[in-house]
Order: C-alpha cells, then sequence, then structure tokens
C-alpha cells in the first residue's frame, strides 16, 4: 500500500495531534489512515503504510474500536478481518465526544458531587473553599445539560448553531 506525500502528511500530523489530546500517536495514526481509505484494510496493510508492529496496530485497533470510532468489516473471499473507520466527521465528533464524557466527565462529576455532600459536613472547610469546589461542580454540570441539549441535533442544526457563535454573544 502506497501513500501519497499528502496523506502521509496528514497521518503524521493527525498521530502528533492525537498525541497532545492524549491518544497514543499510532492509534491516532491508525484512525488517520481508515479514515483516509476508500477501502476496508487488514491489519498487515496498515502494518506495511505506517510501518509500525503487528502488535501496535493490534492494540490500537483494539483500542480504536473501544472508542467505536472503527468497525471491523468482512472482505468476501478472505477470513482476515479488516476495519473501517467512521465517515461522517459529524458522527466522529460525536463520538469522540460522548466517549470523553463518559470516560472523563461523568466519573469527575460523580466525585465532585460526593465532595459536595462531604463538604456539607465538613466542619474543617472553609466557606470559601467550599464555595470554589461548589463551583467547579455547578460548571461541568452546566456544560454537561448543554451537551445532552445538543447532542442529538442533525449535523445540519449544528452547522448552522456554529456559524453563528459569535453573532450569539454579541446579541447577548
Amino acid at each position: 500500500m502506497t501513500l501519497s506525500p499528502t496523506e502521509q502528511k496528514y497521518i503524521l500530523h493527525w498521530g502528533e495531534m492525537g498525541t497532545r489530546w492524549g491518544v497514543n500517536r499510532t492509534v491516532a495514526q491508525i484512525h488517520a489512515l481508515l479514515f483516509l481509505s476508500n477501502a476496508p484494510l487488514n491489519a498487515e496493510q496498515i502494518v506495511e503504510a505506517l510501518g509500525v508492529a503487528r502488535s501496535n496496530v493490534s492494540n490500537s485497533l483494539k483500542e480504536l474500536q473501544s472508542w467505536r470510532l472503527v468497525k471491523v468489516a468482512h472482505v468476501l473471499g478472505d477470513r482476515r478481518d479488516h476495519f473501517v473507520a467512521l465517515q461522517d466527521v459529524w458522527e466522529i465528533f460525536r463520538t469522540i465526544v460522548e466517549e470523553r464524557k463518559r470516560r472523563e466527565i461523568d466519573p469527575t462529576l460523580t466525585v465532585l458531587r460526593q465532595c459536595a455532600i462531604e463538604a456539607e459536613g465538613d466542619a474543617g472547610m472553609e466557606d470559601a473553599t467550599r464555595q470554589r469546589m461548589a463551583q467547579v461542580l455547578e460548571l461541568l454540570e452546566m456544560l454537561t445539560d448543554s451537551y445532552d441539549d445538543y447532542k442529538h441535533l442533525p449535523p445540519a442544526t449544528l452547522k448552522r448553531f456554529l456559524a453563528m457563535g459569535g453573532k450569539v454573544a454579541k446579541l447577548l
């Protein structure tokens, strides 16, 4: 499998961007490769295209499947698993946001809510500290509620909403 120079640049940058977001470089590169691919790829094709170890590809594919960004596809006449990435950028965005919320925000909210309850009975805590803790909880709950309001909107509506961006701020 031969990648064009532009595809190589895209995949390498996607890997760099992934590391900045806390995602393993190879995981991000495989995601980019599968996103750009016009046909399902098997693990050997991914190894060949990216020049990474087979075990790294296997682990990365499992990670991408756990994020629901990559699915197994079967090719007639080939017993090997092939892989395809979600192709709709809005669906990719929704999936990543939902997974990050589930893995990061939801557990944090659980702990912050427990802390808020415990803070009420914590005589050793100053009111100012309790208020700052409550502000963080309030912010995360507000963001989560807003996300829940918008996550089911169709992409066309989300595009219009995002395009309004600064106009809404000026209006308010």
